[in-house]
């Protein structure tokens, strides 16, 4: 049976976006809801895999080495099954690329890479995507700020 949220829940997931380990009554709370609506609420967003799972966002030790988040844009020479597996293969093997989602559009991939400098991605990107399997071109975009990253809790 397809489920169809209501502001309800997307208050909800909003709250949670924010703080994932935010105790359940606090969370009623902020909604309108009663504690026990509201577990079963996101209990049913879990169970349909709406809320995949809760993560702990790392955080440097200090921020002078936080490091640099670079999004690149890769073009590659053809979009058969075999160009795109061959890719797909390599970027597994590097373990700086975080995120890697086949586009449509004007490029094919869009990666999301974390080096400790600009200097380090200059090596990745010689050593490492400009050596990927089929790529024509490479456009890389270096990230000021997350601007979605939730601020720092104090608990």
């Amino acid at each position: 049976m397809p489920w169809t949220p209501d502001d309800v829940d997307r208050a909800i997931l909003r709250v949670l976006r924010l703080d994932g380990r935010k105790p359940n009554a606090e969370v009623a709370q902020e909604v309108g809801l009663s504690p026990s609506a509201c577990l079963r609420r996101i209990r049913i967003m879990e169970d349909r895999g709406v809320i995949r799972g809760y993560t702990v966002i790392t955080g440097p030790e200090n921020d002078d080495m936080r490091g640099v988040d670079v999004v690149v844009q890769v073009t590659l020479e053809r979009q058969t099954e075999d160009y795109l597996s061959r890719f797909e293969n390599a970027v597994r093997q590097c373990p700086e690329i975080r995120e890697c989602f086949l586009m449509g559009g004007n490029v094919d991939y869009w990666l999301r890479l974390r080096t400790e400098s600009v200097a380090a991605y200059e090596a990745i990107h010689g050593e490492v995507l400009s050596r990927l399997p089929g790529v024509t071109r490479i456009s890389s975009s270096f990230a000021m700020r997350d601007a979605l990253r939730p601020k720092r809790i104090n608990r």
